[in-house]
């Protein structure tokens, strides 16, 4: 009996399934707009995974619909369609555009909001611009796009950090921004793929960022990254890669000219003999070598992602793996950076309350280090300054030369004999091989990194208004730095007894190993209501509290003098155990408790105000100051929907938007206001004096804005007017030498004021065929120091003073007026210097208090390194299959101080020259600009005008060509893509790249020109 039910129910769900494939049909048909067919257009049966796209043509295919089905066509830029099938085999619909950009959801903190009720400076990334920048750093995808907004490379070194500046440098310490990806912050972002990012918002002003509170004084980034959609699986491939040059390198001397310089500046100075350079002309054992031609070389980047996204209504998710990897321009492959990434998005709905997801992001980054400021060793400074008269390789019947160290170094022994005469430093200098350096070069930086969230949201009351969502989330980074030095060179008889006969760099070998991890975890929950009473009142309301715990660690240990140097045996137990050991150890910790609210009222979508405010309470500070409050209020009023303005219909909107409040800064050391002491044999030391008042360093803004939207939103301006002002500036004060060699002590001292505007343009034509879109922005930047500490009145550094009146970091030298021509100028000039030591052709400075005499009392600000303001113009269109796309970035009034400029032009050693030099003084009236070569002091010791220089630039940053093909069986379509970075740049700058964040510039990695090659794939 229960055999035959069994068979009887397998029967009947057989009809079932029979009558439900016989009732599923094939749907067909063409999508279109105003101006034709539609290619890439979503077709999704809704409520499930089915669905396809539109190829080049417009047309689709839908297999196993059923007759009652609903079909959705979607497409970024038109307003979603929803059509019931009612038994039809044919639905051809026209999709109209999405006009009302202004109504798109803006992230804006721990919630979201109409761009159209904002009232703070938000300024949202074009992300179709942002998707056709192929960078390393997701950061350097800001560049140029955000008025404001000044984003700097470090170098041009793969793997090297970005620094973002938001409305100018605010403070003496950090002024780094703040960012929350997926609603954890973070200080970093070199982690993330470019590829995942969804969205990007830049909180500019206290109104928009008070939010976030202590650590938003330096603006804030909001990134979403891409989520799984409805609808089946699908797949998306992009692959590029490329090569790498080196570009706008200044133009060196080659051996002739450089033997001609220096005989003269032999001549030139107080030397007695014969000039030893006119006897080495034509030497045979000479070359003619161009330092930077044999350092640079082609660089490669390739990079690949892949993406599986799908779901339905009530589960979706999304994976994506990456591999980024890049070998630099610099020979040998000691300048590599590889990236590994793999993401994973789920969301859930378990009920229609209750939703969850989670997303996870792991990265694995390795850097193969160099030396990419002119820092030691020096790779890029060196290949400046050594001479082109010395080779690159050894002579093999050199006594020195070696197979494993066939560089030159020390520029010449005589006769080829070291014990018999020594080397000839005396006339070539010690200048070090540079591709001897990149060679030996062995510093490896790994970083693992997990990162992501986990959250859950529930809806309460009848309409869901009310909901409150609980999020947990984690960073955690294992790094481990590994350098070793390995001995070259040859031998000058210098160090350690021990170590005779061993060459004269990394002497002896040495093993440096560092790790450690660095943990925060964030737990934040919110409570977020919204409601519209009688389609007039717009009411939110939001209250959440967050708490943030840090832990850092490290261990780190050294060795020296290896036996073994093959890189099997370079680990710490290989090295020697009798001296040079050396290990370390530290941990430190921070937390912050926060509580927040936040409160928008929208009238009649006219009339708008948000007020927020956030109380931190910081480890960093003392019990008594621990709290800090940040404030802040902002309105808006839309203009254009006043009955006045309402036939005025080129006028599509028009609102005014103003704010002011307050941001925190907690960026010091952890445990700054303790005292801190250590015991050496029994003695107790102080270390540092802590300060039990210090407090919160906080920045007040105010802002005021407009917008203006033309032409049905076709053509929309922004412009902005702020003040900044951060004031209990966190400042490390040095006590006086009488208290003892103790570490400076934090103290709140000092303000600080930005103030600019801020302009945008963009206009968007999307309802012809040939669809473009055009973006350009600019912000001015007038940065100036209000107030210092009473007992500090400047801050002076190597090149800078920071003082009131002035620029944070303002150069400050003496200002070059000419060159002194002859005999009688000198002694009118300087008419109260007893018996100067100044020679026809030395530099002339400026006598600032015509006293006849250039001293210290003459030294002024003499260049500004924040520039004036920042710009970018970019242009995007689409004409059929074929794409295009360019961003032009630019940066005005800035200056940099060049020291590779001065170690090379003005040196009073004979390093190699820039061919400027050429046009060197040589007599009475043959140069009023560059002075005589020497060998002696001409004036170019001082810190002088001289060497700052406009660090200006215009440059075409990105351009991009595709092809697109939507015609594939089996595909729903493919993309090739040609793109260039940075393939010119315009600038009076003379060193390797005016793109820096150093204030010196001692011979810096220049950012190179590239071209790619790529493809994308979707199926």
């Amino acid at each position: 009996m229960i055999k035959k039910h069994l068979i009887y129910n397998l029967f009947c769900f057989g009809l079932f399934l029979l009558g439900n494939s016989l009732n599923a049909q094939t749907i067909k048909g063409v999508v279109t707009d105003s101006n034709g067919t539609l290619p890439g257009v979503n077709v999704l049966v809704k409520g499930t995974s089915i669905g396809a796209s539109t190829d080049f043509d417009g047309n689709y295919t839908i297999e196993k619909v059923g007759p009652d089905a609903i079909l959705v066509f979607s497409m970024i830029g038109y307003l979603t369609k929803e059509v019931s099938v009612n038994g039809q085999l044919i639905i051809n619909i026209q999709l109209s555009e999405d006009l009302q950009a202004l109504d798109e959801v803006v992230l804006v903190g721990y919630s979201s909001r109409k761009k159209s009720t904002l009232t703070g400076a938000v300024s949202v990334v074009d992300m179709s611009d942002l998707e056709k920048t192929r960078v390393t750093n997701v950061s350097q995808a800001l560049q140029g796009q955000i008025a404001g907004v000044q984003v700097t490379s470090s170098t041009g070194a793969p793997g090297d950090p970005v620094e973002v500046r938001i409305r100018g440098e605010g403070t003496i310490g950090n002024n780094n921004p703040l960012y929350v990806v997926d609603g954890i912050p973070s200080r970093d972002i070199s982690f993330l793929n470019q590829a995942d990012i969804k969205s990007m918002t830049v909180l500019k002003d206290a109104a928009a960022a008070a939010i976030y509170g202590s650590r938003a004084s330096g603006g804030v980034v909001l990134i979403t990254t891409k989520g799984g959609e409805k609808g089946k699986t699908s797949f998306n491939v992009d692959y590029y890669t490329g090569i790498n040059n080196a570009t706008n390198l200044p133009n060196m001397m080659n051996a002739e000219q450089y033997m001609n310089t220096v005989e003269m500046a032999w001549n030139n100075s107080d030397r007695t003999g014969t000039n030893p350079y006119t006897l080495d002309k034509g030497r045979a054992d000479f070359s003619n070598t161009d330092w930077l031609n044999e350092l640079f070389e082609q660089g490669k980047s390739q990079n690949l992602q892949v993406t599986a996204s799908g779901g339905n209504d009530k589960l979706q998710f999304l994976m994506s793996l990456g591999y980024y990897g890049q070998d630099g321009i610099v020979i040998f492959d000691n300048d590599k950076y590889q990236k590994l990434n793999y993401r994973t998005n789920i969301n859930a709905e378990l009920t229609d309350r209750l939703q969850i997801g989670t997303n996870l992001q792991l990265s694995y980054a390795t850097q193969d280090k160099l030396s990419s400021k002119g820092d030691t060793p020096g790779i890029i400074r060196h290949a400046l300054l050594r001479p082109p008269v010395l080779s690159v390789y050894k002579d093999v019947n050199d006594p020195t030369y070696s197979e494993s160290d066939p560089f030159t170094d020390l520029p010449f022994y005589k006769h080829n004999d070291r014990d018999n005469g020594g080397w000839e430093s005396d006339k070539y200098e010690w200048s070090s091989n540079p591709i001897a350096l990149a060679y030996f070069t062995d510093d490896v930086r790994k970083d693992f990194r997990t990162f992501g969230n986990v959250y859950a949201e529930y809806a309460f009351l009848k309409d869901k208004e009310l909901k409150f969502r609980t999020n947990i989330g984690v960073d955690l980074s294992f790094f481990h730095n590994k350098a070793f030095g390995e001995n070259f060179g040859d031998d000058d008889g210098g160090g350690n007894a021990t170590d005779s006969g061993l060459g004269r760099k990394n002497r002896p070998n040495s093993l440096n190993e560092e790790r450690g991890e660095a943990r925060t975890i964030t737990f934040n929950n919110t409570l977020n209501y919204n409601k519209t009473f009688n389609n007039k009142h717009d009411f939110s309301a939001l209250v959440g509290t967050e708490y943030i715990s840090n832990y850092t660690s490290s261990i780190g240990a050294s060795r020296a003098r290896f036996s073994i140097t093959d890189d099997t045996f370079r680990y710490l137990d290989y090295g020697g155990s009798e001296v040079d050991l050396w290990n370390s150890g530290s941990a430190s910790e921070w937390t912050l408790f926060s509580l927040f609210s936040s409160a928008s009222y929208v009238f009649n979508d006219k009339y708008m105000v948000t007020a927020n405010l956030r109380a931190d309470a910081s480890s960093r500070f003392s019990e008594n100051n621990r709290w800090g409050y940040f404030p802040s209020v902002s309105a808006g009023w839309k203009i254009s929907d006043e009955d006045f303005l309402k036939d005025v219909r080129w006028l599509s909107n028009l609102k005014l938007r103003a704010g002011w409040g307050k941001l925190g800064n907690q960026e010091i050391d952890n445990y700054a206001f303790l005292t801190l002491i250590s015991q050496t044999d029994g003695k107790v030391v102080v270390n540092r004096y802590g300060n039990e008042n210090l407090k919160w360093e906080s920045s007040e803004s105010t802002n005021i804005g407009i917008d203006v939207g033309l032409l049905d939103n076709k053509l929309a301006i922004s412009a902005e007017y702020f003040v900044k002002n951060t004031t209990d500036i966190l400042l490390p004060i040095g006590l006086p030498s009488i208290v003892g060699d103790v570490a400076p002590t934090i103290v709140n001292a000092g303000e600080v004021r930005n103030k600019g505007f801020e302009f945008s343009l963009n206009y968007r034509e999307s309802t012809n065929k040939f669809k473009y879109n055009v973006n350009a922005n600019i912000g001015t930047l007038k940065n100036n120091v209000e107030k210092l500490h009473p007992n500090v009145p400047n801050l002076i550094g190597q090149v800078t003073r920071t003082e009131v009146g002035q620029s944070l970091n303002a150069y400050y030298g003496y200002k070059m007026v000419g060159i002194y021509q002859n005999q009688s100028e000198i002694d009118t000039h300087l008419s109260s210097t007893p018996n100067p030591n100044v020679k026809p052709g030395d530099i002339k400075f400026d006598d600032l208090n015509n006293d006849g005499i250039i001293n210290s009392d003459d030294r002024t600000f003499i260049g500004n390194p924040i520039p004036d303001f920042t710009y970018g113009i970019s242009f995007s269109s689409s004409y059929k299959n074929f794409d295009f796309s360019i961003l032009f970035q630019g940066v005005e009034g800035v200056d940099r101080y060049n020291d590779a400029k001065k170690i090379l032009d003005y040196d009073t050693r004979p390093f190699n020259y820039t061919t400027n030099v050429l046009g060197a003084w040589d007599g009475e009236g043959t140069s009023n600009t560059i002075p005589r070569v020497a060998f002696e002091d001409n004036g170019s010791s001082k810190i002088s005008s001289i060497y700052v220089e406009d660090a200006s630039y215009f440059r075409l940053k990105n351009v991009e060509i595709g092809y697109s093909i939507n015609t594939l069986k089996g595909v729903n379509g493919v993309r090739f893509y040609i793109s260039g970075q940075n393939l010119f740049t315009a600038t009076n700058y003379s060193g390797l790249d005016p793109e820096s964040t150093d204030l010196i510039d001692m011979g810096t990695y220049p950012s190179s020109k590239s071209v790619l090659f790529g493809m994308n794939v979707k199926f």
